[in-house]
């Protein structure tokens, strides 16, 4: 069985803000990935953000000087 391990997850409204996330980050060298919204939370679009707990403040700064949003931003045993 796969142990648990806190994650930040960031959730979006839209698929389209999700997208844009992905591409930031790839852009920028941003470690994370897409991942499907797990069961436990619900959000709009279904798509969440999964990176490590210590990025939440730096990502916080870069996604609102970048102009993209999103919905909830939480930290998750995952």
């Amino acid at each position: 069985m796969r142990q648990k391990k806190e994650q930040l997850i960031i959730t979006f409204s839209t698929t389209s803000q999700a997208m844009c996330m992905e591409k930031y980050c790839l852009d920028k060298g941003i470690k994370g990935r897409l991942i499907p919204l797990p069961a436990e939370i619900s959000a709009g679009c279904g798509l969440a953000w999964k990176t490590e707990p210590e990025a939440q403040q730096e990502l916080k700064q870069e996604l609102l000087q970048a102009g993209i949003g999103w919905e909830t931003m939480e930290i998750r045993n995952l």
